[in-house]
């Protein structure tokens, strides 16, 4: 498995430009949003006497959308555990937010718009960029968005400040050799 530096630095590679960076604070959690409350339309229950007999439960009601952020969490807890931990934080008004529009009558649409939009975002960032997004190279980079937000607004706050300066300075290096294969 790859490190964090190697990564983020990956991914900062072809988002160094700050209007895409900014756009990607905005496009990638409503992504990430409009995912999840697609996936909280899937859910399934446990019934189970052992549990009953323990916990005094007679079933647990499960949502794709509570468990896909424990895998993603737990992936980034591989990476860095102060990024993951980060993460978590941030994570549970997203998901708080999820709950609640869920019961919406009309929750896929707004699914689906917002998904939309957050990638019309997305690409607008990437214009101002002139590099196209990182996952058409390595699809494993959209598992690495959202930590790469997570790592921007973690360093926005004055934190991690050497491996800020490790990601940045691999990603400029990895940018030149981009462009270099350009021409």
């Amino acid at each position: 498995m790859k490190s964090v530096v190697e990564q983020l630095s990956t991914y900062k590679s072809v988002h160094l430009n700050r209007k895409n960076i900014n756009s990607h604070f905005i496009g990638v959690p409503m992504i990430i949003w409009s995912i999840a409350l697609l996936l909280a339309s899937v859910s399934f229950k446990i019934e189970s006497t052992f549990i009953n007999s323990y916990l005094g439960i007679e079933q647990i009601n499960f949502t794709l959308a509570g468990i896909l952020p424990v895998v993603v969490l737990f992936y980034y807890l591989l990476l860095s555990l102060p990024l993951a931990l980060f993460a978590f934080i941030l994570f549970g008004p997203l998901m708080w937010s999820v709950h609640e529009v869920v019961t919406a009558e009309h929750h896929i649409l707004i699914a689906i718009g917002v998904f939309v939009i957050g990638w019309v975002i997305q690409f607008i960032g990437h214009h101002y960029e002139k590099a196209k997004p990182a996952f058409l190279d390595d699809i494993n980079q959209l598992l690495i968005g959202p930590l790469f937000v997570i790592a921007e607004v973690y360093f926005l706050l004055g934190l991690g400040k050497v491996l800020d300066k490790t990601i940045t300075e691999k990603a400029i290096v990895k940018r030149r050799v981009f462009e270099q294969q350009k021409t």
